[in-house]
């Protein structure tokens, strides 16, 4: 098996194409059936999750053991966390009880960083703060590629609350490598100007873009914040919610994704979210086969060095 230049997965703003293209490959041969093999028969994977998740967590874990590895999820609310020890002790001491993989994911972004450069072991980001979240990325890359083929000169809308989303991030970085043009839309407090360093296009209206739009996101949009950033909620479904009547001015092979969970009634309707068009479930699943080619090149890369 190819390996990855790095023993870490941080985002995917330090992929390169090649590699990005790698891991997909990886995963749909996963998914395919074609490769069967126990790589982490002998390695331990830690998920330390200082956040909330069920999706990628759960994703993880049924990855880890499909892979042969023995997972173990540690319960950071009741662990020498609170008792004053940092979390870099913490993986450290892990990492001395055999632990070869640490899935992190933290409210603070940067703070998988500050651990890889300290550890020997894999270091995996499964969210930072606003940052990133690059296998959540990396699944989605896959969920399109899958669809609609080669993402080259694709036009791809991602719609919502571009400003705190570290989705948004890992997605614009990885799929501009591949090719996309890639449109964000949504509110003016959502969508700071300074977004267009990033060489993607801006747009305040979902209905100027939809129509010659290929690939269109949601992102979730969090009541709370909307509130303290006086945001009608009305005004955003008014506005931004994928439903059916802004469905039926769009192309007919639109695909319709979203991160989830979903709000639905307000980031996206369910009649479209259950739709044909909608690869939301898909996501799901190729979450799983991502992170198990993720997982078997990194322990190709900390066994044998990197390729570069």
């Amino acid at each position: 098996m190819e390996r990855l230049r790095n023993k870490d997965l941080l985002d995917t703003d330090v992929l390169t194409k090649e590699e990005a293209l790698l891991i997909i490959d990886i995963a749909f041969k996963f998914k395919s059936g074609r490769l069967k093999t126990l790589p982490l028969s002998d390695e331990i994977v830690s998920l330390l999750f200082f956040e909330p998740s069920t999706r990628t967590r759960n994703s993880f874990e049924i990855a880890g053991k499909r892979l042969g590895a023995m997972v173990v999820s540690m319960d950071t609310g009741g662990s020498s966390l609170v008792k004053g020890e940092s979390a870099l002790n913490t993986v450290r001491t892990l990492q001395a009880m055999g632990v070869n993989f640490f899935v992190i994911r933290h409210r603070e972004s940067g703070f998988p960083y500050e651990i890889a450069d300290k550890v020997s072991a894999s270091i995996i980001n499964a969210g930072d703060g606003t940052r990133g979240h690059p296998t959540q990325a990396l699944l989605d890359a896959m969920t399109m590629i899958e669809s609609r083929g080669d993402l080259e000169g694709k036009k791809i809308v991602i719609v919502g609350d571009i400003l705190h989303s570290r989705v948004a991030r890992s997605n614009i970085w990885l799929l501009k490598k591949l090719g996309a043009d890639v449109t964000l839309v949504g509110p003016p407090e959502f969508l700071p100007i300074d977004f267009k360093r990033l060489g993607v296009e801006i747009s305040y209206s979902l209905d100027d873009v939809i129509q010659d739009t290929d690939i269109l996101m949601g992102l979730r949009i969090q009541r709370e914040r909307m509130e303290k950033m006086n945001i009608s909620v009305e005004e955003y479904i008014r506005r931004y919610q994928i439903n059916q009547e802004r469905i039926r001015k769009a192309k007919p092979d639109l695909i319709v994704l979203h991160p989830g969970p979903v709000n639905v009634g307000i980031e996206m309707t369910e009649d479209v979210l259950y739709s044909e068009r909608s690869l939301v479930e898909t996501q799901v699943t190729n979450g799983v086969f991502i992170r198990m080619a993720i997982l078997s090149l990194l322990k190709e890369t900390r066994d044998y060095g990197s390729n570069a």
